[in-house]
């Protein structure tokens, strides 16, 4: 199977049904359909996957050990379709409540789900068209189906091309958690046989880029060089976003007090206090006992205003009754920040990990200056109810490997070096 070819929705909603009854006829009678036609859906399933899905015997279909991991994403990738239709149906107040587990036709198209989310990405129906080998006409009917079938306005049409509207956000959603759900359904297959594969999406925070994602790359490309990692640099409400949707796998980095109260769950990896860093032969840079109020005449290069680091940084002012200074240069971009640390006189508070290289090499130092609760928690963030494909799981295993590689006493919590870098 192509992984570029998603599954036919359809086929796997017959399979399911087959599943959960044993039998072709009891399925088709709950379809509405002729026993063939199921048959003919669970066989052209088995042929995508290569693989049987059921022993057929006197008793009824009973799934093979691949049918059962196809069941198992099967139920991520219905219940989200099932919440879809019925949030859709509790926006006519014409229409009855669908039964629970009914899931309407024009919501089983594959092809269909995929045009709306790539028309919701592009913002233009000839882009749309242009990216699927289609016409533009074709895509306008595939969306009239959508919007008929669901009642529900998913775009605003206008001379800067379409928009999605509020309820077409959260119709997004759920589609978009769907399909991605839909694309692990190979790489289970193939996980199941010893071959990890596939691809994972990581949203890279700076306090888990430097060091650790890195290191853990390598540990996975050694044991499964078959799986391909992407990273997302994006700010972290647009990761959070993509989390929520599926197209991001987790995040790494710092994490945030509130992700556990917001559908996300969190892992502590390790801890990591803020240092002062300035350039190598910074007058500063061997003096010994110096504090924050030596500094408040400094020239600050300063996150971006209110990211957390911010909060922490001003804090070590307002602890001593200090007006925080007026950063010389605001910035979230650390090659920015390296280079003017470099050739100028200028201090910033950050985290050691980010410069760990530029420390090494001497061409930056950590200043002798103890920074109060600066401490941020560096881990994994998920969605709650998410069940990673196997290479995230992977993944995933290979950054706890990582940091538990390095001993306590190595691990970043004080600027020094950590024994990260060496893995």
């Amino acid at each position: 199977m192509n992984p570029d070819d998603l599954l036919n929705l359809a086929h796997l909603r017959a399979f399911r049904l087959v599943a959960d009854t044993g039998s072709a006829t009891r399925a088709a009678a709950s379809l509405y359909r002729a026993q063939s036609a199921v048959t003919r859906s669970v066989q052209e399933l088995e042929t995508a996957l290569g693989e049987p899905l059921f022993e057929r015997k006197p008793s009824g279909m009973l799934p093979t050990a691949v049918g059962c991991v196809v069941l198992d994403r099967c139920a991520r990738i219905f219940f989200e379709l099932e919440a879809l239709a019925q949030w859709c149906a509790a926006r006519q107040t014409r229409r009855r409540a669908l039964p629970e587990g009914t899931l309407p036709p024009w919501l089983l198209n594959t092809r269909r789900l995929q045009l709306f989310v790539a028309l919701a990405r592009h913002r233009h129906m000839p882009s749309t068209a242009s990216a699927f080998g289609i016409s533009q006409p074709a895509v306008s009917s595939a969306m009239r189906v959508l919007e008929g079938g669901s009642g529900v306005t998913l775009f605003h049409r206008g001379p800067r091309g379409v928009q999605l509207t509020p309820d077409g956000e959260i119709f997004l959603l759920h589609v978009r958690r769907a399909l991605n759900e839909l694309r692990h359904v190979p790489d289970d297959i193939a996980a199941l046989h010893g071959d990890l594969r596939g691809t994972v999406t990581v949203g890279a925070r700076p306090l888990g880029r430097t060091l650790i994602l890195p290191a853990a790359i390598a540990r996975l490309s050694a044991l499964h060089p078959g799986v391909r990692v992407v990273t997302d640099e994006s700010a972290y409400d647009l990761l959070v976003a993509s989390l929520r949707a599926g197209d991001v796998d987790f995040i790494l980095g710092a994490l945030r007090e509130n992700d556990a109260a917001s559908g996300l769950a969190n892992e502590r990896l390790m801890a990591e206090d803020m240092v002062v860093l300035a350039r190598g032969g910074h007058p500063l840079a061997h003096r010994k006992g110096l504090s924050v109020n030596d500094l408040r005449n400094a020239q600050w290069i300063v996150p971006r205003i209110h990211s957390p680091a911010r909060g922490l940084f001003e804090a070590q002012f307002r602890r001593l009754k200090l007006k925080p200074p007026m950063p010389s240069v605001e910035t979230a971009d650390f090659a920015v920040m390296r280079g003017v640390l470099m050739a100028t006189d200028m201090v910033a508070a950050v985290s050691a990990q980010q410069f760990h290289y530029e420390i090494a090499s001497g061409q930056l130092a950590v200043l002798d200056v103890p920074l109060a609760s600066t401490r941020r928690e560096i881990g994994l963030t998920l969605r709650a109810d998410s069940a990673p494909s196997p290479a995230a799981r992977a993944l995933i295993d290979a950054i706890r490997l990582t940091v538990a590689d390095a001993s306590p006493s190595a691990r970043v919590t004080d600027g020094r070096m950590s024994k990260l870098a060496a893995r």
